[in-house]
């Protein structure tokens, strides 16, 4: 297997992209492609030991950064990490490809450089939203903010898949965000939703309130993009605030510094259960070839895992089990539309 990684998107491009993708190498044996200006990549592999043969250099000079309109970026940075990384993923030179870099840009590189899925109207972001439970999956997490009900049912069809094959979660469960648990609460957009869904041979339980998200009553949170990245934008802010807040109290005087070095372990823990580092990174669904979004500010360990996870949804074949049962989708909606 060889993953693809563009080494020059993200905060920390690209001496962590290169170390975790050595990491990822060494630890999983896989063989790798850094697309990037191939002279400060040189000079990064010089730090580290591996298997010379198992890394490869492709020269990109461009780059592109979170204030470039992402569409255009595509169309004009021809010489960028993330245009020459999607370029070679179409080519065959890698099986998946990875960035830390502008997310529009890089869902702009999914539609018009490796192209949606036939029958598949929109790319979904799905990121690991950690719950009291684990994790379950949110999509879209931000990439369509303006949606209709048949994107919404294959957003649940897609991560359906993803986490039944890549997570192993056997028939998950699929909770449609709403502003009440009710069949008729909601926007029109919300109550025709419900009605595909109900009807899907999908696992849905329904509406599920924000305020039940982080419980992880159901494994697959679907949402429009709009809705899904303020969940998620939200939920970052609170648990940051919180942590501030807990360091805030704890480091108040003498005794709550007592307090804290004693909880320090299972603060840690919680920390822990809530670091998007343990996965790494948000598969783009509904694209022809495995693509992962890591976090822009991924350190090593990060990137590492976001490989890790990109290896699991290449192995499991993701996109041909979602090109089979799309096909069955589309028919379904066909015969419900002659129905009307």
């Amino acid at each position: 297997m060889k993953i693809i990684v563009d080494t020059m998107g993200g905060d920390n491009a690209p001496i962590e992209a290169v170390k975790g993708t050595i990491d990822a190498v060494n630890e999983y044996g896989i063989n790798a492609i850094l697309v990037g200006k191939s002279s400060i990549i040189e000079n990064e592999l010089k730090k580290y030991d591996y298997k010379k043969e198992k890394i490869e250099i492709i020269n990109a000079e461009d780059i592109i950064t979170n204030d470039d309109d992402p569409a255009m970026a595509i169309r004009r940075k021809k010489d960028s990490s993330m245009v020459v990384g999607a370029k070679a993923l179409v080519d065959g030179l890698g099986d998946g490809f990875l960035s830390a870099g502008s997310t529009g840009a890089l869902l702009a590189a999914g539609i018009f450089i490796v192209k949606r899925i036939d029958g598949i109207d929109r790319a979904a972001l799905s990121v690991m939203y950690p719950t009291l439970k684990g994790f379950s999956l949110l999509l879209d997490a931000g990439a369509n903010v303006d949606c209709k009900p048949e994107y919404l049912h294959q957003f649940a069809l897609m991560g359906s898949i993803y986490m039944e094959n890549v997570m192993g979660i056997k028939s998950p469960t699929v909770g449609l965000a709403n502003i009440g648990t009710e069949k008729g609460k909601g926007n029109l957009l919300s109550k025709e939703t419900y009605e595909l869904l109900e009807k899907s041979n999908l696992n849905f339980k329904g509406n599920i309130e924000a305020r039940e998200l982080p419980s992880g009553d159901v494994d697959i949170i679907v949402a429009d993009g709009f809705v899904g990245n303020v969940v998620l934008k939200l939920t970052e802010g609170m648990a940051a605030s919180i942590f501030s807040i807990l360091k805030e109290e704890f480091t108040k005087d003498f005794k709550t510094k007592i307090g804290a070095g004693l909880l320090k372990p299972a603060l840690k823990n919680i920390k822990g259960r809530m670091d998007y580092r343990e996965y790494g990174g948000a598969p783009l669904l509904g694209l022809k070839k495995p693509i992962v979004k890591a976090h822009g500010s991924s350190d090593a360990f990060a990137i590492k895992n976001a490989i890790k996870q990109l290896i699991k949804f290449i192995d499991k074949d993701v996109i041909k089990i979602i090109e089979s049962n799309n096909h069955v989708l589309i028919n379904n909606l066909e015969v419900d539309n002659n129905d009307l």
